[in-house]
């Protein structure tokens, strides 16, 4: 399958561990062939919000037009994060962060994952020539957990809320480095056409600095795609 998200054959390729559970997260850098075509045609897609979560608006990409780019990285990943079957399509998105810090709404303060399925992986690929943000990784201070899966949702959500009503909820911003509820444990640098791949079930958010102005043009701004796999 060829198309404007194939994987570049002159992609490179590696694997890291981080954190105390030495979770695995795969670099892919140079991924596309031509990612500033992408962004050409990214601003000419139609934007929306899409969910509680995302500090932005999105817009879907369908099952044969994101897969070529992770298609032959299928064995690499079943191999990498011990699956018992290659990953298949779940979701993807085209996504543009275009809300203000002080505006984002409690849910978005704080570090998430996107299910507790071990099985679940999110490719982030940045999109952004400024290359001024990237992924953070987290570990919550009273439980010590650096991922949630069904175990262990019960016990994170009633230690979250326990922690929420003696600190009180984070100021209305980006995520910053540590604070009384969660300590950074990791953190990647979104560099222009690279893409990242991890376990859907860390703990993890959008790495923004301080005084990051957000911008609606897909040109120029924090574009990203998130496809998830399952």
């Amino acid at each position: 399958m060829t198309g404007p998200l194939s994987l570049s054959p002159h992609a490179s390729i590696h694997a890291k561990l981080f954190g105390e559970g030495q979770q695995p997260i795969v670099f892919i850098d140079q991924a596309l062939a031509d990612p500033q075509t992408v962004v050409k045609i990214a601003a000419h897609h139609d934007y929306c919000p899409i969910g509680p979560f995302y500090p932005g608006v999105r817009a879907a990409v369908s099952e044969h037009i994101a897969m070529p780019l992770v298609q032959p990285l299928l064995p690499f990943l079943e191999q990498i994060f011990g699956l018992a079957r290659p990953p298949r399509f779940l979701e993807c998105f085209l996504s543009l962060l275009t809300a203000q810090a002080a505006d984002l709404t409690p849910i978005q303060r704080f570090p998430h994952f996107d299910g507790t399925e071990d099985f679940r992986l999110a490719a982030l690929l940045y999109l952004d020539s400024a290359e001024a943000t990237g992924t953070a990784f987290f570990r919550q201070r009273a439980t010590g957990f650096e991922t949630v899966d069904a175990a262990r949702f019960d016990e994170y959500r009633a230690c979250l809320e326990q922690d929420v009503a003696r600190h009180g909820m984070p100021n209305a911003g980006y995520i910053g480095g540590d604070s009384a509820l969660f300590e950074r444990i990791y953190t990647v640098t979104g560099r222009f056409n690279r893409m990242v791949i991890y376990r859907g079930n860390v703990l993890h958010c959008a790495d923004i600095p301080e005084g990051f102005v957000p911008d609606n043009d897909a040109r120029s701004g924090r574009l990203t795609l998130n496809l998830f796999l399952a």
